[in-house]
């Protein structure tokens, strides 16, 4: 089996790409879907994340809101939450390999891997790239974000010419779907494997 890691920065694209990767039929994990899951109404880590952050949690739902202002401004609070977050999901991760063990292979898609040192957990890394212009365009128009917010989040992500250079692959979405979408195909050729 092989581990693909799919990275990339805020609004490169990284949920349309693995969209493509299972459309070829490569099953896909999604941090990101599994915190939302594990934060959301009932999930299991709201309560703990209440205790440490008093104030955060309203009639059982946690305000992620809220939350985010809290930890984007404070490296300190942020690593108390990631203590939390990361070993979850991490046991959803294990449980998403298990129950895929026959596959050729499975698509991560974590977007801080390299920011977690996470990399070195897989046997190949793609990057999702596109232009800042692009990107900046497609993050602003999200409900809620800011030019400011924006700006805070990509200070703590590596930047995305970094990624590109440690990455085994780059994917550029800056371009016509079709084009991303035969990007995703000559990836799978190369690994040999199906869908391509």
């Amino acid at each position: 089996m092989i581990r693909i890691a799919l990275t990339g920065s805020i609004g490169m694209g990284k949920s349309t790409v693995a969209g493509m990767f299972a459309a070829a039929g490569v099953p896909v994990f999604d941090a990101d879907a599994v915190v939302r899951q594990l934060q959301g109404p009932g999930g299991a880590l709201v309560d703990r994340i209440g205790e440490i952050f008093p104030g955060t949690v309203r009639c059982g739902t946690l305000d992620r809101d809220c939350l985010a202002q809290i930890v984007l401004s404070d490296p300190a609070k942020l690593a108390a939450l990631e203590a939390v977050v990361h070993p979850a999901v991490r046991e959803w991760r294990q449980a998403f390999i298990d129950e895929n063990s026959a596959a050729p292979a499975l698509v991560f898609e974590i977007p801080l891997l390299f920011e977690t040192g996470g990399e070195k957990e897989f046997d190949k890394v793609v990057v999702v790239s596109a232009p800042p212009e692009i990107q900046r365009a497609r993050v602003l128009q999200r409900r809620g974000m800011t030019a400011a917010k924006l700006d805070s989040i990509l200070k703590r992500q590596v930047p995305d010419e970094e990624k590109r250079r440690r990455a085994d692959f780059v994917i550029d979405t800056g371009t016509e779907l079709s084009t991303t979408e035969a990007q995703v195909r000559d990836i799978l050729a190369c690994l040999e494997l199906p869908g391509a």
